[in-house]
């Protein structure tokens, strides 16, 4: 192995050190499932999605605790009713021992359903340090947002940074996934050119079908040009196949200088697929250092 490919290793590996996943509230036997393949201490978020109730979220973030994993919850903004609403979910994350990290996000709703319209809104309350809260994750958007425009974007991402040093709560940034390391890594520069220095977890689809994943790209707006999917490894034209994301994550070794990206690390969207993801990635970190 030449110096070249030995540096491209070391930091391939460091990136999958301290990955985390993403699962619903409906797949703790999934969860289950998988545990025996998933490194214990891996931070696990639990999405809030509309069709779930309170006690399947609280439900999902305790078995995640339950089986050696850090809970990180999400909490939509717009998905709450009330500040009531937003109160018994943080008692019961506290209640429960599973309020330490949270992740906040808008949400789906093209108008909130109570008083928060958007993730600052929630750290503005106060809220979260009050039930116990000490890190925080809000998203980053590397190839922008379909229903939102550049400027709006990273004004509420230096927005958000601001309020949670002021409280002060840790923060992360957790992107959304996409399939082309070069505006990835460009959008990371501009972040810490804007001054904002906490970690960002690079998202990236697990191993999954391509039509699933072309599918997931569409309604997220990721840029899935014939290019930019043959950069990434498959093909357009070929929708039976699946495809992982080993080709980015090497691009992305390659690629990342610590100097000027700072502290990266991985962030999978399963897509359900909780055992196949984890799988891969130990796969993948061993044959990187063989």
């Amino acid at each position: 192995m030449n110096p070249t490919d030995t540096v491209r290793t070391a930091v391939g590996t460091a990136l999958l050190e301290d990955f985390s996943l993403e699962m619903t509230g409906k797949d703790v036997p999934k969860l289950e499932e998988a545990r025996d393949s998933i490194p214990q201490g891996t931070r696990i978020n639990v999405t809030f999605l509309g069709n779930e109730d309170l006690e399947m979220r609280l439900a999902a973030a305790r078995a995640v605790k339950r089986l050696g994993f850090v809970p990180v919850p999400h909490i939509s903004a717009r998905r709450l009713g009330s500040r009531d609403d937003f109160e018994r979910f943080l008692a019961g994350l506290q209640a429960d021992g599973t309020s330490d990290n949270v992740f906040l996000v808008g949400g789906d709703p093209a108008y909130p359903e109570g008083p928060y319209a958007d993730s600052l809104s929630l750290i503005d309350t106060g809220l979260l340090q009050e039930y116990g809260v000490r890190h925080v994750g809000i998203t980053g958007y590397p190839e922008g947002h379909p229903a939102i425009d550049g400027p709006t974007l990273w004004s509420a991402l230096q927005g958000k940074h601001a309020a949670l040093a002021a409280q002060p709560l840790e923060g992360s940034v957790i992107t959304q996934f996409g399939f082309d390391v070069d505006p990835v890594l460009a959008w990371v520069e501009e972040v810490r050119r804007r001054g904002i220095s906490v970690p960002v977890r690079i998202g990236v689809p697990g191993p999954a079908g391509v039509r699933r994943l072309m599918s997931y790209a569409a309604r997220f707006g990721v840029g899935t040009s014939a290019s930019v999917v043959r950069k990434y490894g498959f093909s357009i034209t070929n929708l039976m196949g699946t495809a992982g994301p080993d080709r980015f994550l090497r691009d992305l070794a390659a690629a990342y200088d610590p100097a000027r990206h700072g502290e990266l690390k991985i962030h999978f969207y399963t897509f359900g697929g909780l055992r196949a993801t984890s799988e891969w990635a130990a796969r993948f970190r061993k044959d990187s250092a063989a």
